[in-house]
């Protein structure tokens, strides 16, 4: 009984309250878009994944985080796995609005590609742990690009683009501070370029094309492609500085904002509570991150490192698209607010993390 308590008592807990409170944010504003829907299915089932998740970060907690550092094996089962569940897709997953990304079971959905994220940050932090005086070989720039490439083309056939750009985004932020040299970074992007130009001609879709496009002539189509972002535009300026209430935001009550539970639930907490909404909500947010950039530079080695960075790089990267998804400075590519959107896989697989983080801290 005492071991529990002085475990707990080790708990980064502002780390886990700034969670928590985003969490709570996110059943706030799900609540009142359920109102507006009638339905708060949605809502009883994120309660539920709520629970699942908190119980699997305090195993997590308690389950020592060299085990990923020390068991190559493990780390490729559960790559292996991933990549697997993202095939199945193809084959098992129901097609909802042009994507294959949910296994369904009923009322319930599973989305492979979150709990792919925490796996292929355990992995490259596993890779770079023990190369990073080894990044001038290009084989290892090489190798851990396989890694990311293989479940990301996966993903992009679905296809979603968005999920694919945040793996990227993964990989290339951990090579940074693994230390890669300058003129490989430099002929990295040039690959990206052209590998942009490619994919623009022959494998992006006509409606990923459309919202880029929006993006930059949202005039052309506003009551077609450009709808989406206009109608959020509406409702966060709507909300002014103390907003127009809980319940009472009338582009997230009346049906006007798409997805105002996923996509667009920045937009829906802006309306219906406004500028200082807002600055709780991104504080919040600076919160969670710092405490984890923290436990990164107190680390004594590589790995948690590593992942610690890895995950706030996710983290970042998501916040960062989804909120300019939603005041028009990016185009829409279906990013949801972590922590605070609904999703069960999104809410587990951040708390898992969340779980490793607090064994990172405890060991």
């Amino acid at each position: 009984m005492n071991s529990l308590i002085f475990h707990f008592k080790r708990f980064d807990w502002v780390l886990i309250i700034s969670a928590l409170l985003l969490v709570s944010i996110g059943f706030v504003s799900l609540y009142s878009s359920s109102v507006g829907s009638g339905s708060f299915l949605n809502f009883q089932k994120q309660a539920i994944f709520f629970v699942l998740a908190l119980f699997l970060m305090i195993f997590f907690s308690f389950l020592d985080w060299r085990i990923f550092r020390e068991d190559s094996h493990l780390i490729l089962f559960l790559y292996f796995i991933s990549c697997l569940m993202l095939v199945g897709l193809f084959w098992l997953a129901p097609e909802i609005r042009g994507i294959k990304s949910w296994y369904k079971f009923g009322p319930l959905s599973i989305d492979p590609i979150e709990f792919t994220k925490i796996v292929l940050i355990i992995l490259l932090a596993k890779y770079f742990s023990m190369r990073h005086i080894e990044m001038y070989k290009v084989r290892h720039i090489i190798l851990s690009g396989f890694y990311v490439f293989l479940p990301a083309f996966l993903i992009f056939l679905q296809p979603d683009l968005g999920s694919v750009l945040i793996l990227i985004t993964l990989w290339v932020g951990i090579l940074i501070i693994s230390g890669i040299q300058v003129r490989h970074f430099l002929v990295l992007v040039l690959c990206f370029i052209l590998l942009l130009g490619f994919g623009w001609n022959t494998l992006l879709k006509d409606y990923q094309k459309d919202r880029i496009l929006n993006f930059f002539t949202p005039q052309l189509e506003p009551l077609g492609s450009g709808w989406n972002q206009a109608q959020s535009k509406i409702a966060i300026g709507s909300g002014g500085i103390f907003g127009q209430g809980f319940t009472k935001g009338s582009q997230t009550q009346y049906g006007f904002l798409p997805e105002p539970q996923t996509d667009f639930i920045f937009a829906a907490i802006a309306e219906e509570f406004g500028l200082i909404g807002v600055c709780i909500l991104l504080i919040l947010f600076s919160v969670l991150i710092l405490r984890i950039i923290k436990i990164a530079i107190d680390s004594k080695s590589n790995f948690p490192r590593l992942f610690a960075s890895g995950f706030s790089i996710i983290l970042i990267s998501q916040i960062f698209i989804h909120i300019g998804m939603n005041i028009g400075i990016l185009p829409i590519i279906g990013i949801s607010l972590p922590l605070v959107s609904y999703g069960g896989s999104s809410l587990i697989s951040t708390f898992i993390a969340l779980g490793i983080l607090q064994s990172i801290k405890i060991h």
